[in-house]
């Protein structure tokens, strides 16, 4: 019977065993079910995060690009255009017949001279022929009369300025973009046109300037579509025409600015734009980054990063047949932590020098105790207490003397405070703190100067103190919970405040919070 008896309680053992191993299969599966699906949704959710980012960066970006290009785009025209303007009105109020041909030279070939972007002026008559120019030569028989500008004008009354598309100059064979003028006899008819030319090259070099992918694009173009300068600068692309784009069609008609995912229609490239109209003139400014650019640098790093995630995948894996393997060996492994938790515990909350309680174990039961005293009806009283002339007492016998007299008063708060719940604790430096659960004003009196007479019998030698040995001042603040609502901070600085008393007081001697 004893044999099949202890074969039943084996049995019955190892099946319990059996039971916590499958449990702690369970739940270190489970456990790594949730720390794998945790990773992985954090993970994706930084890789989404990342891939939002990145575009918000781009658009950010390309906004800026836009901007600058535009405004650019914006002072450069303005200045042809108010130059164009002036010599208008001095031509038409000089008027055609008194025309001064080489002062008025002189102030175009001056104007070309200051303004970096011109590539030219000119004036000429309702025929085409060249009258002025800032040339110092003008080619024979030159006509400009089946330009389209040209052609505009003499076809228009209206005086406003023209922006035309690129066309190659007759005198230099540069590529450039004529801003023309009306020029008018006083009676109104056709008396030619007045043409600044702006140096494509000029806006080429400036677009050129700007750090962006390879196959990004900067784009200025009218506001039919047709193509002024464009980065990358390719001379055919120019007659490509971008009516038909989705910025021109669809996004272009209702706003003057905005940002767009589109596939260029000059060169097929997938790309994040931003998109401006000028405000002044008829023309729109594009800047684009192409959507390789701006995935690239978070494909490899989300690649990265699913490289790593599946590393600890394999880790995680790993580290569960480790556990599984060696039950018995974490059952201790847990009681050896909780006891080492234990330790740091009472340690995080014990003064090294004193062993006194710190400032955090008081912390820690100062509300709970002013709970309990408002639950049960009973006084609670504060005491802070500070030695006295500490300071010359370290400088006089050194800090290792100082701290053997920390401890040796940290001992006796230790003996004075012989009830449970009495906590004795230091507070800082040589200042100590004690916390007496239903203490009146009278106990508190009491239990001071009994500490006093036991610091006195100690007779530690203090020659930096009038007194010549070691004293201490006190004050003491007591709560009534069931009167008035007292935090423990407020408590804390009542007693400090009669301690400063006390000091003042001359020192050795305590003071009492008023109520």
């Amino acid at each position: 019977m004893r044999s099949a008896r202890q074969t039943d309680e084996e049995r019955a053992l190892a099946l319990a065993g059996q039971g916590r191993a499958v449990a702690l299969f369970r739940l270190v599966l489970a456990f790594m079910l949730v720390v794998m699906t945790t990773f992985a949704a954090v993970e994706g959710w930084r890789i989404w995060r990342d891939y939002r980012d990145a575009f918000h960066n781009a658009a950010n970006m390309v906004t800026n690009l836009a901007q600058a290009t535009a405004q650019h785009a914006e002072d450069a025209i303005r200045q042809v255009d108010s130059i164009s303007a002036a010599l208008v009105e001095r031509v038409q109020g000089d008027g055609f017949e008194h025309l001064d041909r080489k002062r008025m030279h002189g102030l175009l070939s001056q104007q070309v001279r200051i303004i970096p972007q011109l590539h030219g002026l000119f004036i000429y008559d309702s025929h085409g022929r060249w009258l002025v120019t800032d040339r110092s030569a003008t080619p024979p028989a030159a006509n400009n009369g089946d330009r389209d500008y040209f052609i505009y004008h003499r076809d228009h009354p209206d005086s406003a300025i023209r922006i035309g598309a690129v066309v190659r100059s007759r005198s230099t064979g540069d590529l450039i973009v004529p801003i023309s003028r009306r020029l008018n006899y006083p009676d109104g008819r056709f008396a030619g046109v007045l043409l600044g030319t702006i140096k494509v090259d000029w806006f080429v070099r400036y677009y050129g300037e700007f750090k962006i992918d390879e196959r990004g694009a900067l784009v200025l173009a009218k506001r039919d579509g047709t193509i002024l300068v464009r980065r990358p600068f390719v001379e055919p692309l120019l007659e490509r025409n971008l009516a038909n784009s989705d910025i021109f069609k669809h996004h272009l008609p209702y706003a003057a600015q905005g940002l767009v995912e589109a596939v260029a229609v000059v060169d097929g490239t997938p790309r994040l734009y931003a998109y401006r109209a000028l405000a002044s003139y008829p023309l729109v400014v594009e800047a684009g980054l192409s959507r390789e650019s701006i995935i690239a640098p978070w494909r490899q790093d989300a690649i990265k990063s699913l490289v790593v995630l599946l590393v600890l995948v394999m880790v995680l894996a790993l580290f569960g047949w480790v556990v599984l393997r060696q039950v018995r060996e974490r059952i201790v492994i847990e009681r050896a932590l909780h006891q080492a938790h234990q330790t740091l515990k009472t340690l995080a909350l014990t003064d090294s020098l004193t062993g006194l309680g710190n400032r955090r174990r008081l912390d820690a039961v100062f509300e709970p105790e002013l709970r309990r005293a408002r639950r049960q009806a009973y006084p609670v009283c504060v005491v802070m207490l500070d030695l006295d002339h500490f300071k010359a007492y370290n400088d006089r016998y050194g800090h290792a003397a100082g701290d053997q007299c920390l401890q040796r008063f940290g001992e006796l708060l230790r003996q004075a405070a012989q009830r449970p719940a009495d906590l004795a604790v230091r507070y800082g430096g040589e200042e100590f703190t004690l916390l007496l659960p239903d203490t009146d004003v009278r106990g508190a009196k009491a239990f001071v100067e009994t500490l006093q007479q036991a610091l006195r019998k100690e007779m530690l030698v203090h020659a930096g103190s009038p007194l010549g040995i070691v004293s201490f001042s006190a004050g003491i603040a007591v709560a009534e919970p069931t009167r008035s609502e007292q935090s423990p901070q407020q408590l804390l600085e009542a007693a400090d405040a009669a301690l400063y008393e006390a000091k003042r007081q001359g020192r050795d001697r305590y003071a009492v919070a008023d109520p």
